[in-house]
């Protein structure tokens, strides 16, 4: 019998194949090394899906990105706080012999959450410095690059992600599954001649 995904009966971050879910360590790893997210949001019907760098503060249990003072996202945020959260790797392409096992590996974390925009400054400036120091480690304002200036942050919209719940993926095989009835493809069947 199918799985019922009405979101009263299950919540939107229950992995269908529980052998690919990895727990909140693995995401918390994963969220601290991956360098672009996308942020979904909608206005009325009409979703849209932006993509953003970030940084995961776990103190706070939040994710936190910035983008410009006006525009699409940040109207779509302000009429609909509620948001999805994606990042993901990939790894090698997967030939099979069989067509629906064609695959790749790849590792990902989705959050459900809301948004909102960051008002107070010091707030706004720790998470921009979070941001820099998941990006650039080592690097420090007033030593490798000015400090952040209030001119600066008027012309920047700093926002807070709340997570309400996540869920961290990882399906990274050697190969694809392979059919008896067919010469097996391997991986080395993708490397350069």
């Amino acid at each position: 019998m199918p799985r019922d995904y009405n979101l009263e009966t299950t919540p939107p971050n229950v992995i269908r194949r529980k052998e690919h879910s990895r727990d909140d360590e693995w995401i918390q790893n994963f969220l601290a090394s991956a360098q672009v997210g996308h942020i979904a949001t909608r206005w009325g019907d009409q979703p849209f899906v932006t993509p953003t760098s970030f940084w995961y503060d776990p103190g706070q249990h939040s994710l936190y990105f910035h983008s410009n003072r006006t525009g699409r996202l940040r109207a779509n945020i302000e009429r609909y706080p509620q948001a999805c959260f994606e990042a993901s790797r990939a790894g090698r392409l997967l030939p099979s012999n069989l067509a629906l096992e064609f695959s790749i590996q790849y590792a990902s974390v989705v959050a459900f959450g809301t948004v909102r925009l960051v008002e107070d400054a010091e707030q706004q400036r720790r998470a921009l410095y979070g941001l820099i120091a998941k990006y650039f480690p080592g690097m420090q304002p007033g030593r490798e690059f000015r400090p952040i200036t209030d001119q600066e942050l008027a012309r920047t919209a700093v926002y807070e992600f709340d997570i309400e719940s996540w869920s961290g993926k990882e399906n990274w095989p050697a190969q694809a599954d392979q059919g008896e009835d067919w010469p097996a493809l391997g991986a080395g069947w993708l490397e350069p001649k």
